[in-house]
């Protein structure tokens, strides 16, 4: 599936769609699936080696899964923090935490960008009061430090993510 050396890419069914946005918020490569065969859903994970997250039961119980071939994680609660508490749970997961290190609306890497190529960019006043800056090479978003970031962190609290890590 993956190696232990390398961090799990997951791709995301549409029933348990805001846990991509969480996991993106962590580090990890979730990409969502968004309508199709559960058959396309499968085929689309192992040929990206991606373990599936899902509550589809039925999904779960494929004869690739139990075969091992294919790994899905199954949640039983429709609260998009309580499938993420219960994926950390998982220490394999949680050593591949890497907070805000991808864009969180198109699961592509974030870079430093220097802010005095910011000006026109981004509003004035956040350009007066903020130092650091992330954008993302793909869909040309600007990421800082701001209100919504304080949110997110808040959010790393609550499900027991170390607000310190680094990576």
């Amino acid at each position: 599936m993956f190696a232990a050396s390398e961090s799990p890419r997951f791709l995301v069914d549409q029933n348990v769609g805001k846990l991509a946005v969480y996991l993106r918020m962590l580090g990890f490569d979730a990409r969502r699936f968004g309508s199709g065969p559960d058959k396309q859903l499968v085929s689309e994970a192992l040929n990206e080696g991606r373990i599936i997250l899902t509550r589809d039961h039925l999904l779960a119980e494929r004869r690739l899964v139990k075969k091992g071939s294919l790994k899905v994680t199954l949640f039983k609660t429709e609260v998009a923090e309580d499938q993420l508490r219960q994926l950390l749970s998982d220490i394999v997961f949680s050593s591949f935490i890497c907070p805000f290190s991808r864009c969180i609306e198109c699961n592509y890497p974030l870079y430093p960008v220097m802010k005095d190529t910011l000006s026109e960019r981004v509003p004035p006043y956040v350009y007066q009061n903020q130092t650091e800056f992330k954008e993302c090479h793909h869909c040309g978003r600007i990421f800082w430090k701001g209100s919504h970031w304080q949110a997110m962190q808040e959010l790393l609290r609550r499900v027991g993510v170390d607000n310190n890590t680094s990576c």
